[in-house]
């Protein structure tokens, strides 16, 4: 095994470019990737912040929102850490160092979808029963929360304890050089797996809802409120689920084409690009499932006035 080795004799492995100067490119990507973080962190703790002290938002969906917002704010934590820790610093860095780096961001990101998981399944079973709020004890909510958090941790942790590539070159991922290949090709499935799961949870409540509303409409007696409450629903759904595929899917299709061994595909050439396009969803989060809600945005005003 190659515990002794630097952060550069793995990326020599596996032929990744590891700079020792400052380039205009990485400039500008620490840059944005700084911007964005910071967005993150300010925006998800607005949202934590007016859970807290609204006590109208003291139902499970709001509680999921709030853990979401969590793991939302740990993404943008996570990635700040990871743009302190990068470019010409990435060959400073030790091998604990480095995967304290990968571990938090992959716990947070995962966190963030199986949250998201939750999210869905928990707005299906309140739209298909005709109600507000799911009817969850918050003791459930909690172990719910709980769940989500060790599973985040389990798989964010996996390769530092053992499911590495240090005992085995020729496995080495060429994104994440210390990471063994069928990690990624795991990881990647589970993700592609838990985005499949979600496709079609919000597409059954897409086409339900569409239904009800062509149905409802025929009856002239049925109030406007009502209808008005459906529109907002299906925007919601459509803009959740375009904004997660477009920000997801394509970085979790470069880690399974790295983890698969494609010698064709330049995963690296897109490397950074793809992860900035996943975390942009941290922000989208907060906007998409706060934002829309007049509550959320009259508890925002009071926050900031």
């Amino acid at each position: 095994c190659f515990y002794n080795e630097t952060v550069g004799f793995f990326y020599n492995n596996s032929r990744k470019e590891l700079t020792t100067y400052w380039r205009t490119k990485d400039v500008l990507v620490v840059a944005l990737g700084l911007t964005v973080s910071v967005i993150v962190l300010l925006t998800n703790l607005l949202v934590i912040t007016a859970i807290i002290i609204n006590r109208r938002f003291h139902y499970p969906i709001y509680y999921l929102l709030g853990n979401l917002a969590a793991a939302d704010l740990f993404a943008g934590i996570a990635y700040m850490f990871l743009m302190f820790h990068t470019g010409p610093r990435t060959a400073e860095l030790s091998l604990k160092t480095w995967f304290i780096r990968q571990s938090l961001l992959d716990t947070s990101l995962t966190a963030s979808v199986v949250n998201l998981l939750a999210i869905a399944v928990e707005r299906h079973q309140t739209v298909f029963t005709m109600q507000l709020h799911s009817k969850m004890s918050n003791q459930r909510v909690m172990i719910l929360i709980f769940c989500i958090w060790v599973t985040a941790l389990l798989l964010g942790l996996i390769p530092s304890y053992g499911w590495h590539c240090l005992c085995a070159l020729e496995k080495c991922s060429s994104m994440a050089p210390l990471y063994s290949r069928s990690y990624l090709t795991f990881w990647a499935i589970s993700n592609l797996v838990i985005f499949l799961i979600m496709v079609v949870v919000y597409t059954h409540i897409f086409i339900y809802v569409k239904r009800k509303m062509t149905r409802m409409s025929k009856h002239t007696s049925f109030h406007p409120r009502y209808r008005e409450t459906m529109i907002s629903l299906v925007k919601t759904v459509t803009i959740i689920l375009s904004a997660f595929v477009i920000c997801w899917t394509p970085g979790q299709v470069v880690l399974l084409l790295d983890g698969l061994g494609c010698k064709s595909c330049n995963v690296l050439a897109v490397e950074k690009y793809v992860l900035l396009l996943a975390e942009i969803n941290s922000l989208i989060n907060a906007i998409v499932y706060s934002y829309r809600d007049n509550e959320m945005r009259n508890t925002f005003r009071r926050i900031l006035c």
